[in-house]
């Protein structure tokens, strides 16, 4: 499944700053960043629920926000992109 994760992260303090970064390192370990605070994931269910987990450990429910959207498949019928971004994609050939 294809999740779209997107957050709001306080960072008037210095706690804030902790968890965005926070929050930010565990997106990058499921999926690509396609904004500043936004990442596409290519997960399995034990896998979102994972990412969900993670997530819900990092925020501040009364400071900060989180969105998890997912999108139904076929997702080329969902996602239109424009400008200058190169996406990777999950299902092609892994090159090292």
């Amino acid at each position: 499944m294809l999740i779209i994760v997107t957050y709001d992260v306080s960072t008037e303090t210095r706690e804030g700053r902790k968890r965005l970064r926070r929050v930010a390192k565990v997106c990058e370990g499921h999926g690509q960043r396609v904004q500043k605070s936004v990442f596409e994931c290519k997960v399995n269910l034990m896998q979102f629920e994972e990412l969900e987990r993670r997530l819900l450990a990092e925020i501040n429910e009364e400071e900060d926000n989180l969105r998890l959207y997912r999108l139904t498949e076929p997702f080329e019928l969902h996602v239109k992109e424009y400008g200058n971004f190169k996406s990777v994609d999950f299902d092609g050939p892994l090159v090292i």
